[in-house]
């Protein structure tokens, strides 16, 4: 049995002790946004957030992050309510065919995150460097995760000025 909390909700399943935490979220849990592409950790559409780090999930073990924290793709919106990051994909065309958006979201998130300082597009580029994407080129998702950027430091200056 692996229990963990996802998405600030605990869950456990019974899996098999050479399960993937990949396939653990997919099957086991039914969170089916987190993707698997190349099984090798070279595509990065399988990352998730495991205690707030990035980590690309096809290559660990469910029952190593017994206990642990994990935030997937499914976890951003909140109450019908798209991510700043999510909307500022949308806005700024930062996916096509979506394949590799939900790795691509999960780092973004970390980087922004941890970064309470500026940032710029060579801070985003080397962030994203561990996820493919064959379709867009990475500008615009450079440039989303900017924009995102500054929807949260305003939503921090409005709450402050509140």
């Amino acid at each position: 049995m692996v229990r963990v909390t996802i998405n600030k909700e605990p869950r456990e399943a019974l899996v098999e002790p050479r399960t993937l935490l990949a396939y653990f979220i997919r099957d086991a849990l039914g969170l089916t946004g987190t993707h698997v592409g190349c099984d090798t950790t070279s595509c990065g559409a399988c990352t998730v957030l495991l205690d707030g780090v990035p980590v690309k999930s096809c290559t660990i073990l469910a029952i190593a992050v017994q206990g642990h924290e994990i935030e997937t793709v499914e976890g951003l919106e909140q109450e019908g309510v798209l991510h700043p990051l999510q909307q500022a994909f949308w806005d700024n065309h930062g996916l096509q065919c979506g394949f590799c958006t939900p790795g691509m979201l999960m780092t973004s998130k970390a980087l922004l995150q941890s970064s309470p300082g500026e940032l710029n597009e060579a801070d985003v580029r080397r962030a994203i460097s561990g996820n493919l994407c064959r379709c867009t080129g990475y500008v615009n998702i450079v440039k989303a995760v900017l924009a995102a950027r500054e929807r949260l430091r305003e939503a921090q200056e409005e709450v402050r000025t509140s």
